[in-house]
């Protein structure tokens, strides 16, 4: 199975808007993602003020970049959803 990189977002923007629930990810994982996935933080990765990105808003934070895709409003269950879908 592929290994996935989630990196998460812990600018203040990020983690006053739930960001700092993601940094539990690691702990909160099922054990079938556990060995899967390597979790990293950034300090920002710039998403909300990324004129490329298509809602370019603050107010979808928090973000975190799943083998580089952006999840927007991440939340644990999200991410997990979105890394079962990866590995289906």
């Amino acid at each position: 199975m592929k290994k996935h990189t989630v990196n998460i977002c812990t600018g203040t923007t990020c983690f006053v808007m739930g960001g700092s629930e993601l940094l539990l990810l690691d702990e909160l994982l099922p054990d079938d993602l556990k060995d899967v996935i390597e979790i990293k933080g950034s300090p920002c990765i710039g998403i909300c003020k990324n004129a490329d990105y298509g809602k370019a808003q603050a107010d979808h934070a928090p973000f975190v970049q799943i083998d580089g895709e952006v999840v927007d409003e991440a939340s644990i269950q999200k991410v997990v959803d979105h890394l079962r879908r990866l590995n289906a």
